[in-house]
């Protein structure tokens, strides 16, 4: 025996509304089965539904209410699969941008919480305790732009050569590296092999604070300075990450190294600093 659905029903099975199934009506794009002839009430059965489903999947995917019919009122069966495969194909490439939005909306929650947690700390500096990272500096960007912020870890891809590309692969993240007058723009390596252009960032003790562009250079400054007074460090380099903000805008968390294992200012030893070794 057939199942019926009312509108009411059948709009609450595909996420919609009944003035939706009842535009649809109108138009000719999904009639509903059964129409009582008395009351007008709109009843559907489950292969309406169906067709309901293909419609609202293919609005998602930008496509006009009259296209979407005249695809579905094909003949040859053969033309609506391959319609349908090249929508397939349209969705996966549809998720796979929204999943990069994605990414950049959690960089920057990522920098909000920062945010929060330096308006938190008394002085804004904090130190943490983090693991090592190889990094692969570029040979020719220095400071972040909006083009090259843009598609950024395509930039370290196209520095490997094609042979070793496969065995390589970068964290979501930019930063810039500085040491003895160089400074580079990098990408984190999550998987690499020897090739030149790769630093070693240590094992240990970085003071950390989140700044602005504007406040960039006096936060350096000030970390570098406060990693010789209070620990007796020499930093031999720095770290600068940057953090997306926001549309067209990004910040910095300044990372300065003060050695393998963090002494109190009272007892700090006179040599903490460690250079990074390049591989």
């Amino acid at each position: 025996m057939q199942e019926y659905f009312s509108v009411g029903e059948a709009a609450k099975a595909v996420h919609t509304t009944s003035e939706t199934l009842r535009h649809y009506d109108r138009i000719g794009l999904v009639k509903p089965s059964k129409k009582d002839a008395w009351t007008n009430y709109r009843y559907y059965t489950e292969q309406d539904i169906v067709r309901l489903n293909t419609v609202r999947a293919l609005q998602l995917m930008d496509l006009p209410l009259q296209e979407i019919k005249k695809v579905l009122e094909y003949d040859d069966l053969e033309k609506i699969l391959d319609f349908l495969t090249q929508a397939e194909k349209k969705a996966d490439e549809k998720i796979a941008a929204l999943q990069y939005s994605k990414s950049k909306i959690r960089l920057a929650k990522e920098d909000y919480a920062r945010k929060l947690q330096a308006q938190q700390s008394f002085s804004g500096t904090v130190l943490k305790d983090l693991p090592e990272r190889v990094i692969l500096l570029s040979d020719t960007l220095e400071v972040p732009t909006l083009d090259n912020l843009w598609n950024y870890l395509s930039h370290f891809y196209e520095k490997v050569t094609p042979a070793l590309k496969e065995q390589f692969f970068f964290e979501d993240l930019a930063g810039i590296y500085s040491e003895e007058g160089l400074t580079r723009l990098f990408a984190v390596c999550i998987r690499y092999v020897e090739i030149d252009g790769l630093r070693v960032l240590p094992k240990g003790k970085y003071l950390c604070a989140s700044c602005t562009e504007a406040h960039r250079e006096q936060t350096l400054r000030e970390l570098v300075r406060m990693a010789q007074v209070q620990y007796g460090a020499e930093p031999m380099f720095t770290v600068q990450l940057i953090v997306v903000s926001g549309i067209l805008q990004w910040n910095y968390e300044v990372q300065v190294y003060v050695g393998p294992t963090a002494a109190s200012p009272e007892q700090a030893a006179p040599e903490t600093g460690a250079a990074p070794s390049g591989r």
